[in-house]
């Protein structure tokens, strides 16, 4: 998991965040479109935090399966 330090600052308070060393694969934004967004096609950040369990559960999937660990879940 990433430190918390290195949030983008684009990313919406709350949990979840994608930090700096991000490679902008886009697994995240598959598999959580509603939660992650684009900065110029370079990286990704959380643009919307989850509500409910399923969208927690798309969140967990896309924290998961980040080539690059960098999706944090600070547990706020």
């Amino acid at each position: 998991m990433p430190e918390r330090n290195s949030r983008l600052p684009e990313n919406v308070p709350g949990k979840y965040y994608v930090a700096s060393n991000c490679i902008y694969c886009e697994t995240c934004l598959e598999l959580a479109p509603e939660h992650f967004g684009t900065m110029n096609d370079q990286y990704a950040f959380v643009k919307r935090q989850p509500e409910n369990e399923e969208e927690e559960e798309q969140c967990q999937e896309a924290m998961a399966s980040c080539q690059a660990y960098a999706i944090g879940d600070d547990g706020e």
